[in-house]
């Protein structure tokens, strides 16, 4: 070997030494690194957006005479959907006003029937008053009378007037008598009359409170059918984008039918099924970072909402049952509901449905 080759071989024994020490330092450190960001970063691809999507069905059956929207087409809140025909409605509705209009006259009859027995009551009690009065003034004349027979029947003792002014006086004290005997039956005749009419208001004020009932009845009954016509314009229930749209004009449907959907976007977040052995640190308010497949490179900002109260398997159609003994552990997924920042997706370009990969930052 030269001392030019010896040379170089003594140079580059330490420089290899040291490229690789250097190596092994930077994979060190990456692995650390690895390691601190897997310690504070936690992911995973079983995750999607959803949010609110409102099925709109029909209330009450009828024939679809107008659709005002299309798919996909943006609707506000209360906007006319879909109509259906409302003939049919309106003739009950007519029917139920007639019934109203109808009951109601009946209990006008029986308040105006109630007004002239409640004045024939104070009449009666003006005649029973006045027979009472002609009662006492009868008494009154019928004690004076028997007062003079007893003045007559002493002087006629006496030889001092004559027996025909004794019979006069006698004739006047049995007629005084006579007329109280009347005077009390037709008392009891007026008594009789007054409590008469007063069962009589008794049975008008019954049958004017039954009436009222059956006004309020009928009422009722006519603001369900104009509740029931109100139904044959349909309406959205949020703001959001039409979809699914599955009737069209001409159609037949039926009370609870679904027609259409609307989603709306401005209420959209993300449930992340992450597995149990990841929620170690995890808690409501931490900062999440989600990556959304559609659109690669953009990051949507939002933060832990609340980590659902049991595994998705336990709330499935059919949830697993261990009692048998067949049992093979399995790690489970519990979801994380995720909310996204205000104003993070303004152009609502994440739609419901669609892949994502949110990551949470843990903290130390």
């Amino acid at each position: 070997m030269t001392s030019k080759g010896a040379v170089l071989l003594r140079y580059r024994r330490p420089l290899t030494l040291s490229l690789i020490a250097i190596l092994i330092i930077c994979g060190l450190a990456g692995f650390l690194y690895y390691l601190r960001y897997r310690s504070t970063h936690v992911s995973t691809d079983d995750a999607f957006v959803t949010g609110r999507i409102h099925s709109v069905a029909s209330k009450v059956p009828g024939t679809v005479t107008r659709i005002a929207v299309i798919d996909n087409q943006f609707v506000k809140n209360g906007e006319t959907l879909v109509e259906i025909d409302e003939r049919d409605y309106d003739v009950r509705v007519r029917e139920t006003e007639s019934a109203v209009r109808a009951e109601k006259a009946k209990e006008r009859e029986i308040s105006l029937r109630g007004n002239v027995a409640s004045r024939q009551l104070e009449e009666a009690g003006y005649r029973l008053e006045s027979a009472r009065a002609n009662l006492r003034l009868q008494e009154v004349q019928s004690r004076q009378a028997e007062i003079d027979l007893k003045r007559t029947a002493q002087l006629r003792d006496k030889k001092i007037i004559a027996e025909e002014r004794y019979d006069r006086a006698r004739t006047a004290s049995d007629t005084a008598r006579a007329q109280v005997e009347a005077a009390r039956e037709q008392v009891k005749q007026a008594e009789a009359a007054v409590e008469t009419q007063r069962s009589l208001i008794r049975q008008m004020e019954s049958a004017r409170q039954s009436q009222e009932a059956t006004v309020k009845q009928k009422e009722e009954a006519l603001q369900a059918d104009l509740l029931r016509k109100s139904y044959t314009k349909i309406v959205a229930p949020a703001d959001g984008y039409v979809t699914k749209r599955s009737v069209g004009v001409g159609n037949q449907v039926q009370a609870g039918q679904p027609l259409m959907a609307v989603v709306g976007l401005n209420d959209v977040w993300i449930v992340a099924n992450y597995k149990e052995t990841q929620l170690q640190r995890m808690k409501p308010g931490q900062r999440a970072e989600i990556h959304v497949d559609g659109y690669p490179g953009k990051t949507f900002n939002g933060r832990v909402d609340s980590i659902m109260a049991g595994t998705g398997a336990v709330f499935s159609l059919f949830p697993p049952e261990n009692a048998t003994g067949n049992y093979v552990k399995v790690v489970q997924r519990i979801p994380v509901k995720i909310i996204l920042d205000r104003n993070t997706d303004p152009a609502h370009v994440l739609r419901v449905g669609m892949s994502v990969v949110p990551t949470i930052l843990i903290e130390q």
